[in-house]
């Protein structure tokens, strides 16, 4: 079976990006300060933005040397998006995502100095039957590939992607892109989750992404820190 494993120079702990999916600032604060060392990145998304401190939780995490994945799918008229886009880019942030056609991410590349702009694709919470209820009369697969291709048309730095699609992506499109993979579960997924195309740690490597994106498995671990510093374990044994 092939491996797509990343070739970009990225340290190994670098690679796990803890998704701070919690109510408010404070209590990302305290998951950040129990998890310490273990994690290096994190991604700060729609709940937090609407919880209030956002911008001053973004700050205090690069303060404390964090990585930070902005992820609020920026999706608007193109101009509106490229200023959103120009706002951020002073913020010391490491990727932001944008959520539209090839007018909106062409947008997003233009002014976006420093940070790295990821294109969604499909999001792992559907499936095809989503995506027929969404009007989308093509399989998951080639909607993400046809994704991928523009957006590497637009330059925008990657995209987000399933480990399902990641290695179709790096087949077609080799090295080119940025892979940031969601939905990953270290173990079997649960009935009730709403993730539907996941896959594990060392496949999500092995098919092509350059990062995982992690939440649930390791916000609600018994032990949070160890979860974590077991995904590393896994990570490290990958690039061994």
């Amino acid at each position: 079976m092939n491996s797509y494993l990343s070739t970009k120079p990225i340290l190994p702990a670098d690679r796990l990006i803890v998704a701070l999916d919690v109510p408010e600032a404070a209590a990302a604060k305290a998951f950040v300060t129990q998890l310490g060392d273990a994690v290096s990145f994190y991604k700060i998304g729609l709940e937090l933005f609407m919880a209030g401190g956002y911008f001053e939780l973004l700050d205090w995490l690069v303060k404390n040397d964090k990585k930070v994945f902005v992820d609020l799918k920026f999706f608007d008229v193109p101009e509106t998006v490229r200023s959103a886009v120009r706002a951020l880019a002073g913020s010391g942030a490491t990727f932001a995502t944008v959520h539209g056609n090839q007018a909106i991410m062409e947008a997003a590349a233009r002014d976006k100095g420093d940070l790295k702009i990821l294109a969604v694709t499909v999001l792992t919470s559907l499936d095809r039957g989503d995506l027929d209820d969404l009007g989308f009369a093509c399989d998951v697969d080639k909607l993400v590939l046809s994704r991928a291709r523009r957006a590497l048309e637009t330059g925008v730095d990657g995209i987000v992607s399933s480990g399902l699609e990641a290695p179709m992506i790096r087949s077609e499109l080799g090295q080119k892109l940025l892979v940031v993979t969601p939905g990953i579960r270290p173990v079997e997924n649960k009935p009730a989750d709403d993730q539907k195309r996941t896959v594990d740690v060392a496949q999500a490597f092995r098919n092509g992404a350059d990062y995982i994106v992690v939440g649930r498995p390791i916000r609600q671990a018994p032990d949070p820190k160890a979860a974590a510093e077991a995904v590393q374990k896994t990570i490290a044994a990958t690039f061994s």
